[in-house]
């Protein structure tokens, strides 16, 4: 139900700040507004997602939880999505989403909302999977009888013998 609300609600809202903000400064302002903001948020977006990469695979190095610097990363590519999307509500929206105040405020929210059962990284089984580098390659052989002549492989004429 929220779904359909959502994608009923926001066009809704985007067409009508569309007709007021056209009605007060024009058809071509409105326009320039729309492609700036969304070239804006395209450098803003860029900036803090490398930024967001380098924290999660700082993460990552340290063996921390990952889910901080994930969720920023999900919010900030939302944010893009928003503020690529053409709009004023979307775009103020998209542009709240890259202030890290309001990201913070949202991971709270959600955090209150879900309960983590278990968490867990690498542990005994990952070690039990590491090969130990003993200098020892185990393996098995056939020994084969031997052939007189060439091999099979050297052996041009094989191919017209058999």
């Amino acid at each position: 139900m929220w779904l359909l609300l959502l994608f009923i609600g926001v066009p809704l809202i985007e067409i009508a700040l569309f007709i007021q903000v056209g009605g007060l400064i024009g058809l071509w302002p409105t326009l320039l507004i729309v492609v700036l903001t969304a070239m804006a948020g395209t450098y803003l977006v860029r900036r803090q997602g490398l930024a967001q990469i380098a924290e999660m695979q700082r993460s990552f190095e340290r063996l921390s939880d990952p889910t901080r610097p994930l969720a920023h990363g999900a919010m900030i590519l939302a944010s893009g999505l928003l503020l690529l999307t053409p709009g004023f509500f979307t775009d103020a929206v998209g542009f709240a989403l890259l202030v890290p105040a309001v990201r913070e405020a949202v991971l709270r929210q959600v955090r209150s909302r879900i309960e983590v059962k278990s968490f867990s990284m690498g542990g005994a089984q990952a070690q039990a999977r590491q090969p130990m580098d003993d200098g020892v390659i185990e393996g098995e052989y056939v020994e084969m009888p031997r052939r007189e002549g060439p091999s099979g492989w050297t052996d041009p004429d094989r191919s017209r013998r058999d």
